[in-house]
């Protein structure tokens, strides 16, 4: 590139938005089934969220202007439906049955842009 710059590959950036979005499950799912008792610490299941919305908000941007150019883009365009339902959490209710329906939701375009972004890097 001119100048000096160079583009980043935005895979990286998808690995941290599927990693956060695991262990935010991971932690959803062991309070869930009582194998985890969060009570004291409450804070850590809502930094998780907070770690997934920002790192997939990060992965669409990176996505969209790293390169590899066209398949960065699509692993972007495969993710960009998962904020749908991430957008949705805080207002559908945390203490209710749909709760996990809705993070779960995200799942398949979540793993979609991660699997997309991890054939770029190979490209």
């Amino acid at each position: 590139m001119a100048h000096g710059h160079r583009r980043m590959d935005a895979a990286p950036l998808f690995v941290a938005a599927a990693t956060a979005y695991g262990a935010n499950c991971a932690l959803g799912a062991a309070v869930a089934a009582r194998v985890v008792d969060t009570r004291n610490f409450r804070w850590l299941h809502h930094l998780l969220y907070i770690a997934t919305c920002l790192t997939t908000a990060v992965a669409l941007s990176a996505g969209l202007w790293r390169s590899p150019r066209r398949p960065s883009r699509r692993a972007a365009l495969a993710l960009l439906p998962a904020a749908a339902p991430l957008a949705a959490i805080p207002y559908l209710g945390t203490h209710t049955r749909r709760h996990p329906l809705v993070a779960l939701a995200a799942a398949p375009f979540v793993l979609a842009g991660l699997v997309l972004s991890r054939s770029a890097d190979r490209k």
